[in-house]
């Protein structure tokens, strides 16, 4: 079995460590070459490329049975670059890769928009808010759109990331004791990188195909976590501004039940001592 990561970030180095040690082949990738020597010790080859090098692509998928896609954007780069053009750019890539059977993409939940809190599926349509949420939703059906008979596509919408290295204590301490607009009332859907690993694992080996939402069953809302948070850690607490408009254009609920219905069992279904 021969697997490709594409974009070897926080997750993909996560999920290129559990592959290489289940004997699955692992080429992992990365835009810089400064990173080629230390993702060599996790991967059994190193390529690097962009998502828009159609070359680079087509050479990365010949004779792979998998492609992971979890390419990051920081928080000014162009999404339309990063992730809709690197979809694109694979789709364009697939005549040439034959032996493909699977693409997984890692996507974000914050392409539902806002439901006013309401709990969503998968199957209840995408409304994002922002153009970064259109770009990202975008991405998503150019990938399910190369779907076929032979190759399964399967899209995570991905809750907020935390785990080791991104502590809830770390994200929310710049946080600590300043006043935030609106109530924090909206919904708060995180999911541990253990799961996100363990779920693309598990989609690999079951050849999932289609939307799965990838979020822990603890839900708070974002007040109540913040507050949970600083607590635990003995930090000044948060004040909230109700005359201020909320900063957040999206507020769901959203159900994980269909990868559970599929199998998946989540090591980290609540937050734990935070």
């Amino acid at each position: 079995m021969k697997a490709a990561i594409l974009g070897c970030g926080y997750v993909g180095t996560a999920v290129a460590q559990l592959w290489k040690s289940q004997g699955i082949s692992v080429t992992a990738t990365t835009t810089s070459p400064n990173r080629v020597h230390d993702l060599r010790a996790i991967a059994d080859a190193v390529q690097v490329v962009n998502g828009s090098d159609a070359e680079g692509i087509a050479t990365l998928l010949q004779n792979q049975d998998t492609l992971l896609i979890c390419v990051g954007a920081g928080r000014q780069a162009d999404y339309r670059e990063v992730y809709l053009n690197t979809a694109k750019t694979v789709v364009g890539a697939l005549d040439r890769a034959p032996s493909l059977k699977q693409i997984i993409f890692t996507s974000t939940y914050s392409v539902y928009g806002n439901y006013e809190g309401a709990w969503v599926r998968e199957d209840d349509p995408a409304k994002p808010a922002t153009d970064n949420g259109r770009t990202m939703a975008e991405a998503e059906q150019t990938l399910l759109n190369a779907a076929t008979g032979d190759r399964a596509v399967c899209i995570f919408r991905l809750g907020g990331i935390y785990g080791p290295g991104r502590e809830l204590a770390k994200i929310y301490s710049r946080a600590a004791g300043q006043t935030r607009p609106g109530a924090g009332h909206e919904a708060s859907n995180w999911v541990h990188l253990d799961d996100i690993v363990g779920a693309i694992a598990f989609a690999q080996a079951h050849h999932l195909s289609g939307l799965y939402n990838l979020v822990q069953d603890e839900i708070p809302t974002v007040r109540e976590l913040i507050d949970r948070v600083c607590t635990a850690h003995h930090l000044a607490p948060v004040q909230w501004d109700p005359s201020q408009p909320s900063a957040r254009p999206y507020n769901v609920r959203v159900s994980n039940q269909k990868l559970k219905a599929a199998g998946y069992s989540f090591r980290h279904p609540q937050f734990e001592g935070i």
